[in-house]
């Protein structure tokens, strides 16, 4: 990595120089004291040249030349210090002191740092994604800065003013500073508090891109932000480098301020965050006792009493460990009153609670692979309903398409039924369609499908488009029954709650929302994302939502106040897909990076990174005893990973005799590629799915097909952690899921 410190008076001071020259937010003319005389413009000008020509600056004189037109004869610092009485300026004032003294100059306005501030941010947030990061650090020092240049001035009323409008870009990464800062309320406070004199006696260090660099000096030289180049200069030591700039780390030199902590994540990770499950209602508790006492109770013995007593003992268990680790009722999210169909989900979790698989290493899970034809890379997302009766895809064709997983028919409503006249079941029945086939198409988007969702009760189904709205669809009467408007650009994913009447959507506005089924409106905006969120996902017990974005970071919402409360920083590349363990403390990630991060929620740090994938990841999925991760990818594998692992995992037989085929095989073919326990050789990305998951990818000599049309590529190292590898021909994995019995789901696209 290669470098340069721009940490004097060079080029770049000499840009900065031509807005003093020129002005800017209340300048030279506006400094208040009437004793002052606004110098020439043309005589600064004039003074700036002879001083680069003094200097050997010949690209930076050329292009002053250029912009500016000279006429007369030079001026010399003695002609300009005549403009000004010599108690203002010494005798042998030099040009750089010239150029701060115009910065000071505008610092008589007391509004010019919260103007030139506020276009700075605004600037930022109006940047392209590969520069927004580090436009965003070089902030921070030049927002500490203006607030302490504007204490030092005996402006104290407009410093808090400054404090409390802008502090929230910054509490995240840097909260302890910003509390810190926060109580300076007199110069004296600025000139004995010990954080005050770090920053104002040491440069700041800041890593950016040469292009990042030039779009900043470009930008404060445009709109003659003297003030802001000032503290560029004086207090910044920007390192330039070639290549992405990733988020610093505590460890790194020229990051940040020596011997002090620069990223403060920690900190802000450590709020309390409740992560219990969420508290059953007391009468779903009751009705569940009462109908599996009833059947218990039954003078005739068969199998259903047997199963009714056993499943008796099973809620019994579940009870005493739900009530255990349970939400407070102050701590819970408000949901309505409970619906007969909440007694049924529950005895039917009970039952496939009996009947889980118990996984481990050792014993892995089945995987069920849907795998659709004909699709012509339309297909954008894919889900299944809890119970596997049901499957839905959102194509770019504005439709969702839905399968009967049973073969049952999928029958709507006549077109000329009275919604009035369906008083019971009966007269539901009466106005069905009399025929009907195993899929049905969902028609009201204007725009390319890119999320679905399926309630966990199969009722109802959401989708989310391009035309910035979400649908809510009836699955009994086949019908569009809301549409949510509020976003102001394409919606990339949607997610029910796990108890349903909630959820939320993730868009290109950068923010996430919260909605409830009956209110047309957004309850609650999540913003904070420096770019888009691709998804979306709530937490088991609905206070909280978890998001992944094109800013490389995830965070963690609390719902009921709309805060932010975690955020997750080490991805390399975009984040797809988030998912959060059925006991709410691990958090997956995964994206473009081809990574899977765990995290533990309640610290928010990262308990391991996950490598073998050699295409983005799609979609991730725990089991629900939340030991065991499946990942879907565009290499086209569904892969298991030991999360849980113990120190003796590897040396159970069947784990060793894994590794030592994996060896043999390599040891073998050095060049082959890789081999999982099967047998089976590795694929790569054929296709993507979401908003970038038409096109096919290619990467020129990375990767090419081998005799059998299955994508060869270059060997990436496989994490310990890998336990299997589920290999399809041709077809990427865009989602993965577990039911409650431990059975793995998978769903792609052939594609050629």
């Amino acid at each position: 990595m290669s470098g340069r410190n721009t940490d004097a008076f060079d080029d770049a001071s000499v840009a900065g120089s031509n807005g003093a020259a020129n002005g800017g937010p209340g300048g030279i003319g506006n400094s208040g004291n009437g004793s002052r005389r606004q110098a020439s413009q043309k005589q600064v000008e004039k003074i700036v040249l002879q001083y680069l020509k003094t200097k050997g600056y010949r690209n930076a004189e050329k292009a002053l030349r250029e912009d500016a037109i000279m006429d007369g004869a030079e001026t010399t610092i003695g002609d300009l210090a005549s403009v000004f009485p010599a108690s203002e300026m010494g005798s042998d004032a030099n040009v750089p002191e010239w150029v701060l003294f115009y910065s000071e100059a505008e610092q008589g306005n007391p509004d010019a740092y919260s103007q030139s501030y506020r276009e700075l941010r605004r600037w930022t947030d109006s940047s392209l994604d590969v520069y927004r990061h580090e436009l965003y650090a070089v902030s921070f020092p030049i927002f500490v800065h203006a607030y302490l240049d504007l204490h030092m001035r005996g402006l104290h009323e407009k410093a808090a003013e400054f404090m409390e409008q802008y502090s929230r870009d910054h509490v995240v990464h840097h909260g302890k500073d910003i509390e810190t800062l926060t109580t300076l309320k007199t110069k004296a406070h600025v000139e004995e508090n010990a954080l005050a004199k770090l920053y104002r006696e040491n440069k700041y260090g800041i890593r950016m891109t040469r292009v990042g660099f030039e779009l900043l000096l470009s930008f404060l030289q445009d709109h003659h932000f003297t003030l802001l180049m000032r503290t560029v200069n004086q207090y910044l030591n920007i390192r330039t480098i070639d290549g992405a700039v990733q988020i610093a780390s505590e460890s790194e030199a020229d990051v940040g301020i020596t011997g002090h902590t620069q990223n403060q994540l920690d900190h802000f990770n450590s709020q309390d965050i409740a992560l219990g499950s969420a508290p059953l209602d007391p009468f779903v508790r009751d009705e569940v006792e009462r109908t599996l006492q009833s059947e218990a109770g039954r003078h005739i013995k068969d199998s259903t009493t047997e199963e009714a007593s056993a499943l008796l003992d099973t809620f019994a268990r579940a009870k005493q460990d739900s009530t255990t680790n349970a939400l407070s009722a102050r701590d819970a999210i408000p949901m309505p009153p409970p619906r007969g169909v909440e007694i049924e989900q529950q005895i039917a979790n009970l039952k496939a609670l009996r009947k889980r698989v118990a996984l481990s290493p050792a014993a892995l899970p089945s995987v069920c692979m849907y795998t659709l034809h004909n699709t012509d890379n339309t297909m954008n997302c894919a889900t299944v309903s809890e119970d596997l009766s049901l499957m839905a895809g959102g194509f770019s064709e504005s439709y969702v398409k839905i399968w009967s997983l049973k073969r049952e028919p999928l029958r709507g409503f006549q077109s000329n039924f009275v919604p009035n006249s369906v008083n019971s079941e009966e007269d539901m029945e009466a106005v069905r369609e009399k025929t009907g086939e195993d899929s049905r198409k969902l028609i009201g988007h204007s725009g390319p499908v890119f999320g679905v969702d399926i309630s966990f009760d199969s009722k109802y189904l959401l989708s989310c488009s391009e035309d910035k709205t979400a649908r809510l669809w009836s699955l009994d009467t086949m019908t569009n029954v809301v549409c949510y408007r509020g976003h102001n650009y394409p919606i990339w994913d949607v997610s029910f709650a796990p108890q349903g009447f909630y959820f939320a959507t993730a868009s290109h506005d950068r923010t996430a929302r919260l909605w409830s089924c009956d209110h047309i409106y957004a309850l609650r905006i999540f913003a904070g994302h420096l770019s888009d969120v691709n998804c979306v996902r709530f937490h088991p017990n609905a206070k909280y939502v978890v998001t992944g974005s094109c800013d490389k970071t995830v965070r963690l919402w609390d719902v009921q106040r709309g805060s932010c409360v975690r955020v997750f920083t080490g991805h390399t590349g975009s984040v797809d897909t988030v998912a959060i363990s059925p006991d709410g403390r691990i958090m997956a990630s995964a994206g473009e990076d081809q990574t899977v991060n765990v995290w533990d929620l309640g610290s928010g740090r990262r308990m391991e990174s996950l490598t073998g994938h050699t295409g983005s990841v799609y979609s991730l999925a725990f089991s629900q005893e939340g030991t065991l991760l499946l990942s879907g990818s565009a290499d086209e594998t569904v892969r298991a990973w030991d999360i849980k692992r113990t120190s003796t995992a590897s040396d159970h037989p069947i784990i060793a005799q894994r590794q030592s085929e994996q060896e043999q095989s390599k040891a073998t073919d050095p060049d082959a590629m890789d081999v999982d326990s099967d047998g089976k050789s590795a694929g790569n990305i054929a296709g993507s799915p979401g908003k970038d998951k038409a096109d096919t990818a290619t990467n020129g000599d990375s990767k090419k097909r081998d005799a059998a049309g299955i994508w060869k590529s270059k060997r990436v190292a496989e994490s310990d952690a890998l336990l299997k590898t589920w290999r399809t021909k041709s077809t990427p994995v865009y989602n993965v899921t577990m039911t409650k019995r431990n059975l793995g789901i998978a769903i792609g696209a052939f594609t050629l």
